[in-house]
């Protein structure tokens, strides 16, 4: 095996706080609790060397402690270099793990820490974004060969996966672990709706209620930033691409409009796509002085940064993490944490309970990969979460809940397996 530093990390002097924060999210995240006791014997994961690329904050910190718990080898860094939270990285680092992440990193030393993370030689990786994955494909390809699997966590990171599958380029299997419904249907709504507002909030000092909030992208992390904002007292507009998506929404009570048309309207912008370019020069031509752009997609390319930059006479930080662009005529359009994750970038990131839920699949999807697939059993491609995966997250949490529900008897199931 490769020898590699022990750590790339900003500070180790700064562990305590990070063990306050990990500390403090164990005691919500029951499921994975749940999944430590079950497995914790066994240790399904001894001698599996796992990579782990996902925001790296407290949440994120219990999942890599978990995994070691049943067993697993690990190395650990960020998928954002703004979410990075340098005193949890020093955390784990102190409680045995190696990190190569911090805050702020530059463009070349994050992809220098997500290089040194593959030199461990994984057999398994947990990716957030697909960076882990692209690297692999293009300037760690001879790390290939060592790879047997992993998950994905995000919708981005999906849809790359799909792309590269579909034109035969995947080299092992992926589980889509967005595409589980105790992922999406709570993490992408509850989590993202939530965080969004929290990191919006907490970075303004703004009040939400009264103004119009432009949302694009309907898709379940969009429903969810649409729902708080209703909720907050907000004018909703939507902007989409997909017509089911933009129907549903007009359905949904909410005001549709092209982007060039809501653009006029917004006093906050929120994009949620996964594609770049969702609004530009046009764009910005015509937004209201004072307007905020906040962004919840992974990567910082939905507003156009550099069109902003080409547009502006001044540009200067008025707040921390909100840069005001002055235009010729004097407007400012304020973005928010550099286009970044706003929940991440400028807050911290999901609800532990909702981490819980979706960081519980990644762990039960790598165990599934791990010890119930024989090696070369799945072929290279994108696969789903077990269904019987999905349902043991949502029983555990159900039962830390203190939740019952009641159970098919034999002459039901009959009924509904009979024709």
């Amino acid at each position: 095996m490769i020898q590699l530093n022990t750590y790339q990390i900003r500070d180790l002097n700064l562990a305590p706080a990070g063990e306050h924060k990990i500390d403090w999210v164990s005691q919500h995240m029951p499921v994975l609790n749940r999944i430590r006791e079950k497995y914790i014997a066994q240790r399904p994961l001894a001698d599996r060397r796992v990579a782990i690329s996902v925001h790296l904050e407290a949440k994120t910190a219990y999942l890599a402690l978990t995994l070691k718990a049943l067993g697993a080898e690990l190395a650990v860094t960020g998928s954002n270099p703004l979410s990075t939270q340098d005193d949890v990285a020093a955390a784990l680092v102190r409680r045995g793990v190696p990190v190569y992440a911090w805050h702020g990193a530059t463009e070349e030393e994050y992809f220098a820490h997500l290089t040194a993370t593959l030199q461990f030689q994984p057999d398994y990786i947990i990716d957030d974004g697909g960076d882990l994955v692209n690297l692999l494909h293009t300037q760690e390809r001879q790390l290939l060969s060592f790879i047997k699997g992993g998950c994905e966590e995000t919708t981005t990171g999906v849809h790359r996966l799909r792309a590269m599958a579909a034109q035969n380029q995947l080299a092992f299997p992926m589980i889509a672990v967005n595409d589980g419904l105790c992922k999406h249907l709570f993490d992408n709504r509850y989590g993202t709706g939530q965080s969004t507002w929290d990191g919006i909030m907490r970075t303004t000092n703004l009040v939400i209620a009264g103004k119009t909030v432009v949302v694009a992208g309907y898709g379940w992390c969009g429903r969810g930033v649409v729902m708080r904002a209703k909720g907050l007292g907000a004018r909703v507009v939507i902007c989409e691409v997909d017509p089911v998506k933009a129907l549903e929404a007009y359905m949904d009570g909410f005001m549709v409009l092209p982007t060039m048309e809501a653009a006029k309207l917004g006093d906050i912008f929120v994009t949620v796509t996964g594609c770049k370019d969702v609004f530009c020069q046009p764009h910005f031509a015509l937004m209201k002085d004072g307007a905020l752009l906040a962004n919840a997609g992974h990567f910082d390319v939905e507003f156009n940064k550099e069109d902003l930059k080409k547009m502006a006479t001044r540009i200067e930080e008025v707040r921390p993490k909100i840069t005001a662009y002055r235009l010729h005529d004097g407007r400012r359009l304020y973005l928010l944490a550099e286009g970044r994750l706003v929940n991440l970038a400028a807050g911290d990131g999901h609800p532990a309970e909702i981490m819980d839920l979706s960081f519980a699949l990644q762990i039960l999807s790598l165990v599934y990969l791990a010890t119930e697939k024989k090696e070369g059993e799945l072929k290279a491609g994108v696969y789903p979460v077990p269904q019987k995966i999905d349902h043991l997250v949502a029983h555990l949490a159900l039962e830390a809940r203190g939740i019952k529900i009641d159970h098919l008897t034999e002459e039901q199931n009959t009924y509904l397996n009979s024709w």
